[in-house]
């Protein structure tokens, strides 16, 4: 699971450009090496449709070139086949039960790209193995739109890499474990 998000947790901002503003070539860079090229990418409707967007709008762009190229899967039961980006199909069952699936039978490992509403159920039914984060040093309290974390379950995160990207950006991945209730202890810990 991977999100971009504002300091304050939102996943764009209105009137903001692309990645807030800050550009950031050694995290761009990452980006273009990145293994993840690989993996089979999910997806929910609404992302499809900015992706698909700037992909045609923009199909001389490296990101959007590398997005093309990859295996995308497209949960969704309002679009319609065929879908126009290349190398994406549909799927318009439960998502949960079909993540699963493709879990176990993927010949690929599987990553999101954006997609809050899905991975919030992805998450939440025990299938999200790692979680990641690139925090922007913006907060958007006024324009912020999309918070992340808006109704996700309660989780604890164990940090199993971080990163800082031109002396700006902080990469977190942790491995999450969902919790049912929240840990033993006090108000100050335990």
């Amino acid at each position: 699971m991977d999100f971009i998000i504002s300091l304050d947790g939102y996943a764009s901002a209105e009137g903001w450009p692309g990645f807030w503003g800050v550009e950031a070539p050694e995290y761009l860079a990452w980006l273009d090496q990145s293994p993840e090229r690989g993996h089979t990418t999910l997806m929910g409707a609404k992302t499809y449709r900015l992706m698909s967007g700037f992909a045609e709008q923009f199909p001389d762009d490296p990101s959007m070139t590398m997005l093309a190229e990859m295996p995308k899967v497209v949960f969704s039961s309002t679009l319609k086949e065929p879908l126009t980006w290349a190398n994406a199909r549909l799927v318009d069952t439960d998502a949960v039960e079909a993540v699963r699936a493709m879990k176990e039978d993927a010949p690929t490992p599987l990553r999101t790209l954006g997609s809050v509403s899905l991975c919030r159920s992805l998450l939440a039914a025990g299938l999200v193995d790692r979680f990641r984060v690139v925090v922007f040093p913006v907060i958007t309290g006024r324009t912020g739109s999309e918070r992340i974390f808006d109704g996700y379950p309660d989780v604890m995160l164990d940090m199993v890499a971080s990163r800082t990207f031109d002396g700006k950006l902080q990469l977190l991945e942790y491995a999450p474990t969902l919790l049912t209730e929240p840990p033993p202890g006090g108000p100050m810990g335990p």
